[in-house]
């Protein structure tokens, strides 16, 4: 079980590089949205879905409706009803802990490192422990890199406009290339690119 958590955590590397920038960014900007120190860790802490993260502090600065905020970042995750259908036949042998832990760790790039594990024909036992590691390495750097944020935004005001918010769509990029693996696919990906540019 540690080796595949070590491999899991080590899989995951590549995509922490994008995922650290995000969440330093997170940090600076929900301190000057009005959260609390506490309310923006405990954020990192309770919610861990960066997406989530980022529009919810963009409603609370502009004084939204909690409701509203709800309502928006429920549509936001609403990605993550195809990531746990994905997962169903990999999970469900594990009792009700392991579903929960590995549930609440389910992001974006968990999901596709862990789903491209457990597709492997390997016949390997254990693989939960391969999403288990990669899930809490992705967790920890979450929130560590909060941390960071809210630390470096109050001795760098301006650290928001650096730039680095390239680093979310590179790591999305990053996880969806390997998947491309039929015509379908390619025109799903080249046609959304356009329509969203």
């Amino acid at each position: 079980p540690v080796n595949q958590m070590l491999a899991g955590a080590r899989d995951t590397f590549p995509l922490i590089v994008g995922a650290a920038p995000f969440a330093i960014i997170f940090g600076t900007l929900a301190a000057t949205a009005g959260l609390s120190f506490a309310a923006t860790i405990g954020m990192s802490l309770f919610v861990f879905a960066g997406s989530a993260q980022f529009i919810s502090i963009s409603l609370i600065a502009g004084g939204t409706a909690w409701q509203i905020i709800v309502l928006t970042t429920f549509v936001v995750n609403l990605r993550h009803i195809l990531y746990s259908t994905t997962m169903i036949p990999f999970y469900k042998n594990l009792n009700h802990l392991w579903k929960a832990v590995l549930a609440f760790g389910l992001t974006d790039e968990t999901f596709a490192v862990a789903a491209n594990r457990y597709y492997q024909k390997d016949g390997a036992p254990n693989k939960h422990y391969y999403n288990l590691g990669s899930m809490i390495f992705m967790y920890t750097n979450w929130n560590l890199c909060t941390l960071i944020g809210l630390l470096a935004g109050k001795s760098f005001p301006q650290i928001s406009e650096w730039g680095l918010d390239f680093a979310m769509p590179a790591t999305f990029i990053g996880m969806v290339i390997p998947y491309l693996i039929s015509k379908p696919m390619w025109i799903s990906v080249i046609t959304a690119g356009v329509v969203s540019i």
